[in-house]
């Protein structure tokens, strides 16, 4: 019963993605950093300035799900930003592999490992390996 904002636009179709799964979704190209939408935020957002998102994240104060790459819990913004907070993680077995946007279909082979923050989302578990 809660909307989804999915707040990084991308190629789209991860917004249609989840309305096709049943979810209420707000799914449009604009600034995550000046808007505040929906209950929840599901993204995958750009890796280039990961540190100002999570700060945004943290002054929004709403449940998310991120996927990042998995050294964002080794570094000091992500510390400093979620240090006395309850994160909880869902860590997948295999690398992601991303489509590129804009680009035609590659094969693409990721060199990092990804993983689910979660935070405020009431997981069962506080790591979920899937």
């Amino acid at each position: 019963n809660k909307v989804i904002w999915e707040c990084f636009y991308g190629n789209g179709q991860s917004g249609e993605y989840l309305r096709e799964l049943g979810f209420e979704v707000i799914h449009e190209p604009i600034d995550f950093f000046e808007n505040d939408k929906g209950d929840i935020l599901i993204s995958n957002p750009p890796f280039s300035n990961k540190d100002k998102v999570f700060q945004r994240l943290k002054e929004l104060n709403k449940p998310f799900v991120m996927l990042v790459p998995t050294t964002v819990l080794h570094t000091k913004y992500f510390k400093e930003t979620f240090a006395n907070e309850h994160i909880q993680l869902i860590i997948p077995f295999r690398k992601r592999q991303f489509d590129k946007v804009g680009l035609e279909k590659q094969k693409n082979n990721c060199s990092f490992y990804t993983l689910y923050i979660c935070y405020k989302m009431g997981l069962e578990k506080d790591i979920t390996l899937i």
